[in-house]
């Protein structure tokens, strides 16, 4: 039989070490005894190796930490990581309660054809609408995007987290060096991620210790809000939810149009229907809910309220409307009073008064437009925003069939720096002067650094029409048109803001009263103003400013109760009605006494150059014109109109 896979092991013979004869052969399965010795001595050496190891890991681990940073200076950077997820954490509070701004975008007020400004007053705190009314009649949207979302919060982190105090540790012995911090947010469902771009250098006597980059993520659900917020109001741009349930509680709380058979008319209180209707939109619009599983139906009639977004909603919505918020409501149509809405009988004239057929018909036109306050929330945290339902002529407004695209990502500018630029700064007497410069591409700002006497000298992303921005120190802001990618060398002047005590005099006398100074320059648009004598500081710096000041004082004026008759040709009752007879019938309507208790007792109006040197002083006065003190209404109509012929005077 043959064998296979049979080992041959060759044993050296004495002979064989000293080279004189070749190896015996040993035969296929002949026993064979191994050294242990050299064995043992790998297994010692290798054991000798790990333990070896593991001792510089123990020791090494008591000096750094998880991330190679010393462990004596890892409560610093702890420290620095909760900072920014306190501030992140106060972005997002912020974000949630003012519909998705950090920073609220500039106000802008409503009139008194739109009483809606920018923005709705929510118990104190501005919350800016995203679908809105102007003062002059325009539909205004400034629904935000998720990346604007990611950028104020992003910018908010940045400004906040330069302020975080290290104070403790400098006690303690340490060296702290923060460079300048950018930041990048991601918003996701349930968190909120940011990244911190700072260079963070700290050392202790031997120990020393640097990390760059802080990332830090909070638990959140402003992305799902948000993204529940945008279905909401897709909703109601598209199909009009909201105004639609407005025109159902006008036509059940408030007199539309409708027919009365009746020969004395009928009659209704403007103030009480207004009131009514107000009531009426308060409760139900806190009935609407949108399918999901975050309410209960208590019966059939309850699914009126309920609006499908297409998808189940697993988180609490709230609407809101109090009939103190601004609200427009106008009644036109025959009738139509100040204080009264009348339907006038037809059919009272003499024939058809015999046939005893009268009949009260009446017909109002209402134009309604009420805010609407969205609110998603759970036990810790909300999102919301403001709306304004808008009911024109008795008809709910036509939708705005739009869709929102779905958002890009942006291209980050601030990435690709690539034209060489410098910029050489100067006051208003050629001096140099230094100043924080950043650049402005569409929507995007990139800060570039700080000026070094008097010229900064860097890259700039490239950009066509795009805005240099100076500020910082004891400058105004100023921003000039640059474009990087045509040109790369520029001059400028930037003027000095200084900080001024204000004084103002009336007549030539010290201030008594209260007065309102606000100072609007003509090149920029910019205003600043002060309310005196509290807050009698303010910021300027040389230039042309127009100057308003308006002084007010105790005026005492009372505007006496009155009482307004409101008469109407009425049926008379009994058989004389029958054959139309006719009486007048009489309403009296009441107006309460009103005080007027500050009235403007002084001010005026002018254009006037302030110069760099009446700024150093530090002091401002203004001198203006005093008006009688009014005693009637009479008296303050003749006060306003003075006014708009008195002049401001600076010495």
């Amino acid at each position: 039989m043959r064998k296979i896979g049979t080992s041959r092991f060759v044993k050296a013979s004495k002979s064989n070490l000293d080279g004189a004869q070749e190896p015996e052969q040993v035969s296929d399965f002949s026993p064979r005894v191994l050294d242990k010795r050299g064995q043992v001595t790998i297994f010692v050496i290798i054991a000798i190796v790990i333990l070896a190891g593991v001792a510089v890991y123990f020791l090494a681990r008591g000096n750094l930490g998880v991330s190679g940073i010393p462990t004596s200076l890892e409560p610093v950077f702890n420290y620095y990581t909760e900072c920014i997820k306190e501030e992140t954490k106060t972005a997002i509070e912020l974000a949630g309660s003012q519909g998705g701004y950090v920073e609220t975008p500039p106000y802008v007020p409503g009139s008194d054809y739109a009483p809606f400004s920018s923005q709705l007053n929510f118990l104190g705190f501005p919350v800016p609408y995203w679908y809105y009314i102007s003062g002059n009649g325009l539909i205004k949207e400034q629904a935000p995007s998720k990346g604007d979302i990611e950028r104020g919060i992003a910018g908010y982190v940045e400004e906040r987290v330069r302020d975080c105090k290290f104070d403790n540790f400098y006690s303690q012995g340490f060296d702290i060096n923060l460079g300048e911090s950018s930041a990048s947010v991601r918003i996701n469902d349930e968190s909120v991620d940011v990244t911190v771009d700072s260079g963070l250098a700290v050392s202790k006597g031997s120990d020393s210790g640097s990390k760059g980059e802080h990332r830090v993520s909070v638990s959140s659900k402003l992305g799902k809000f948000y993204g529940i917020a945008t279905k909401i109001y897709e909703k109601e741009k598209s199909d009009a939810i909201f105004d639609n349930y407005g025109v159902d509680v006008l036509r059940l709380y408030a007199p539309v149009d409708g027919v009365e058979i009746s020969c004395s008319g009928k009659i209704w209180k403007t103030a009480e229907v207004l009131d009514y209707l107000k009531q009426g939109l308060e409760a139900n619009v806190a009935a609407i809910k949108f399918k999901g599983n975050y309410y209960t139906l208590n019966d059939k009639k309850e699914k009126y309220y309920e609006v499908d977004l297409g998808e189940s909603v697993d988180e609490s919505v709230n609407l809101l409307y109090l009939k103190d918020m601004p609200t427009k409501i106008e009644i036109n149509g025959e009738g139509v009073d100040d204080a009264l809405l009348i339907a006038s009988p037809v059919g009272i004239q003499e024939g058809l008064g015999v046939m005893g057929f009268c009949y009260s018909p009446y017909h109002f036109v209402y134009d309604l437009s009420f805010p609407i306050l969205v609110q998603i929330y759970n036990s810790g945290e909300m999102f919301q925003f403001p709306i304004v339902a808008i009911i024109d002529k008795n008809v709910a407004r036509e939708a705005v069939f739009s869709e929102r695209e779905a958002e890009e990502p942006e291209l980050d500018l601030c990435k690709f720096e690539t034209q060489d630029i410098e910029i050489n700064l100067y006051d208003s007497n050629l001096n140099k002067i230094d100043a924080n410069v950043s650049y402005q591409c569409f929507s995007q700002k990139c800060n570039l650094g700080e000026s070094k006497d008097g010229k900064f000298k860097g890259k700039a992303p490239s950009c066509l029409n795009g805005y240099l921005m100076f500020s910082g120190g004891n400058i105004a802001e100023k921003k000039i048109l640059f474009s990087t990618n045509k040109e790369n060398v520029a001059d400028v002047i930037l003027d000095r803001e200084r900080e001024v005590e204000l004084e103002l005099r009336v007549g030539g006398k010290a201030l008594e009263g209260t007065a309102i100074v606000s100072f609007a320059k003509e090149e920029g648009g910019e205003s600043v103003s002060a309310a005196l004598p509290e807050a009698n500081k303010i910021k300027l710096s040389e230039g042309s400013y127009d100057i308003s000041v308006y002084v007010y004082g105790n005026s005492s004026i009372t505007i006496p109760a009155s009482t307004k008759t409101q008469c109407q040709d009425m049926p008379r009752a009994g058989i004389l009605g029958f054959f139309g007879a006719m009486k007048e019938q009489c309403f009296d309507i009441s107006i309460p006494e009103t005080k007027i208790e500050y009235g403007l007792r002084g001010g005026g109006k002018g254009t006037e150059y302030i110069l760099a040197s009446q700024l150093e002083s530090g002091k401002l006065t203004i001198d203006v014109d005093e008006l009688p003190i009014p005693k009637s209404l009479e008296e303050l109509q003749y006060n306003y109109a003075e006014f708009e012929s008195k002049g401001v005077r600076v010495i």
